[in-house]
């Protein structure tokens, strides 16, 4: 079956999907997560063998180490996503939420509706675990969606998607054809010409996937491109705290998109607090880039040559900056709008720094790791946004809904309400969410 009928599929189930009980949903949800658990051993076997393959790549220098390291599928990581999948159990239905409500006249009343967004295109690299999230986000708020994972991860995707979908089918009532996996660059290329069919393309990976996705489809794209994180340390900082934060931050996962990349040191913090800061990155295995004053503190490999780097990896820009103001206009200019962060014991400092800084998220006194769908409790995420769309940050259930305008009457027409003697409106607005 070629892509365009995929496509077409997908979109016919999607409006049954729009109107798609909770309990089936949820439903299918404890399905999902039961058959995964239930497949974990194949699952894993799959991925062993990706694996094996990414070794040969990694050794030949065709593949980052960094995207091995995405490619690696865990037990722990799997539970996790699994849990991510009942976590959604128990939050509530994102579709059919009247979200305003006004009444235009006696009998005509106009409400704001959540509704799914329809089919979702979703293209991604070396993340496996990207296609139960995906899934699991995407039968919550009554989304279908076509998939295509990269090549690195083709064993792994195709076990995925088959106990997925095969438990999906044992639920009565949820539509057949809901998700499709791609694995072909053509079929890829193919996706993204189906704007009559797909509604939103949701591409993970870094700037040249982002690129190619957006000099090659008309259909609307959500997504980041990288994920240049920064930390700035003001002088009020307190030492403890902000090498338990930096180390984190740059350490716990250097692979991921919210990792930190840029360490901003204010210049009046003292030089003993500096060295110990930048000590303890070094002894928890990080290689530091910065210019003469920061090797001056501890040692460095070499100067930073481009300040909007995602390293990916245990290494790190380090920049001594003035003030905090420096620091803010350092972030806005080399930053990702992803995720930044200030470690501080100045409430109010904290405040303008949160309120200045043009990222998706940012912090006072946390790790930039935090960035994450299932940390705020969203159950999962199909990827972090650092557009000004209709959803920033990370993209969980209400980022994969948009609304509709329903307006019910009693026989109204437009012409009662034009000339000289239109009837007027009343406008009263009548309860909703927002």
């Amino acid at each position: 079956m070629n892509v365009t009928q995929l496509a077409k599929q997908a979109k016919e189930s999607s409006f049954l999907l729009a109107a798609l009980p909770s309990e089936i949903k949820d439903r299918s949800l404890r399905a999902m997560a039961a058959a995964l658990r239930s497949h974990t051993q194949e699952i894993l076997q799959a991925n062993a063998q990706d694996l094996q393959t990414a070794q040969t790549e990694v050794a030949a220098g065709r593949m980052k180490q960094a995207l091995y390291e995405r490619l690696k599928l865990i037990p722990e990581k799997l539970e996790t996503t699994v849990r991510g999948m009942e976590e959604l159990l128990r939050l509530p239905d994102p579709v059919g939420t009247v979200l305003s409500e006004t009444e235009l006249d006696e009998g005509l009343v106009l409400q704001q509706i959540s509704c799914p967004i329809g089919v979702l295109g979703i293209i991604f690299e070396a993340r496996p675990d990207v296609i139960p999230q995906i899934c699991a986000l995407a039968v919550k708020s009554g989304n279908s969606a076509l998939l295509k994972g990269g090549k690195e991860a083709l064993h792994t995707n195709q076990v995925l998607m088959d106990t997925i979908t095969q438990a999906l089918a044992q639920v009565p009532g949820y539509p057949p054809d809901t998700f499709a996996l791609l694995t072909s660059r053509e079929e890829s290329a193919q996706m993204l010409q189906e704007d009559r069919f797909i509604d939103l393309i949701i591409p993970r990976g870094g700037n040249a996937l982002l690129a190619y996705v957006k000099a090659n489809t008309r259909i609307p794209v959500l997504g980041h491109a990288d994920g240049v994180c920064h930390m700035y340390i003001s002088r009020t900082a307190d030492l403890d705290m902000a090498c338990k934060l930096a180390v984190d931050a740059k350490t716990q996962y250097p692979a991921a998109c919210n990792a930190l990349e840029t360490l901003l040191i204010d210049a009046r913090w003292s030089q003993e607090n500096q060295q110990k800061l930048l000590t303890a990155l070094v002894q928890h295995g990080v290689t530091l880039y910065g210019n003469n004053r920061v090797a001056a503190l501890a040692p460095v490999a070499g100067e930073v040559t481009d300040w909007h780097t995602e390293y990916g990896e245990k290494k790190l820009s380090v920049k001594l900056v003035q003030d905090m103001q420096e620091a803010i206009l350092h972030i806005n200019m080399y930053g990702s709008h992803h995720t930044d962060a200030i470690v501080t014991e100045d409430e109010q400092a904290a405040e303008q720094f949160m309120q200045q800084v043009d990222s998706a998220g940012v912090y006072h006194n946390a790790s930039t790791r935090f960035a994450d769908g299932y940390r705020y409790g969203f159950g999962a995420e199909v990827g972090i946004s650092t557009g000004k769309t209709h959803a920033r940050g990370p993209v969980g259930l209400n980022g994969l809904t948009i609304y509709k305008y329903k307006l019910r009457g009693k026989g109204q027409v437009v012409a009662d309400y034009t000339g000289p003697q239109a009837r007027p409106f009343t406008h009263r607005k009548r309860g909703g969410n927002k």
